[in-house]
Order: structure tokens, then sequence, then C-alpha cells
């Protein structure tokens, strides 16, 4: 198990309950809705409300303890922030999963050819998992 005291510290937040049950939740699952976590929660934290979540997940990006990863056509999920990776995403039963990949020759390309200057590369690949095939 990781101590996720020392890690909410290093990223500048304070160890509360609250904050390390969603970190405790982000390690074991992965990936997460806010609706998921804040059922998990409510198991923990019985008087738990949804806007402390957000405010509790809100500042942890702030701080880059978590990130969002943006899923097209689909709610959001939260991770521990982690190296750089990219993401698939099933499209029967919306399990997410990290893959590494390299980006650089695509990002590169892009710049090549638009008059973007880009800052950031996030992809998200959808397809069907081994065990919905």
């Amino acid at each position: 198990m990781n101590n996720f005291t020392d890690s909410l510290r290093a990223h500048n937040l304070k160890a509360t309950p609250q904050r390390l049950e969603i970190a405790a939740t982000l390690y074991e699952r992965g990936h997460v809705t806010i609706e998921d976590l804040y059922a998990t929660m409510l198991k923990k934290f019985n008087s738990i409300s949804l806007a402390t979540i957000y405010k509790n997940i809100n500042i942890m990006m702030e701080n880059t303890f978590i990130q969002e990863v943006k899923i097209p056509n689909a709610k959001s999920v939260y991770e521990l922030t982690k190296e750089a990776h990219s993401h698939l995403v099933c499209d029967n039963c919306g399990m997410v999963e990290d893959i590494q990949l390299d980006l650089d020759a695509i990002t590169q390309e892009a710049a090549n050819n638009s008059t973007f200057m880009i800052h950031k590369t996030t992809l998200v690949l959808s397809g069907v998992c081994q065990n919905c095939r």
C-alpha cells in the first residue's frame, strides 16, 4: 500500500481522511467517475456530499495529484497522476486502460501541418476489450 499521506503532502495538500480515501480508491481501481467515487465514499463517510467530492477532486487536480481523463461521448474519469500515457476505452463495458505509446511523431506531424503551437497531447483510443469480444 502506498503512503498517500506523504504523497499528498508532497503536492502541498492536507492529508484529510477524505483525500486519503480518494487516493486509495484511485490507486485500487485506476480510473473512476465522480459518481462511482461518490458511491464508494458514501460507504465510509455516510454524510459526505457530492459537493465535497468535487471540491476535493478540483483541488487535487490543481495540485497535480490526480488528473482528469476526458472520454469522448462519456463521463470523465479520474486517475492518480503518473508518467505520460494514453488510454484505451471499451465501447461495450466502458473499461479504461492505460497504454504507453510514443506520441512524439504524431505531435511533430501535427505541428508541422498546422499553425498551432502544441503544448499538450492526449490520446484516447476506443474499441472492444478482450472480455467483451
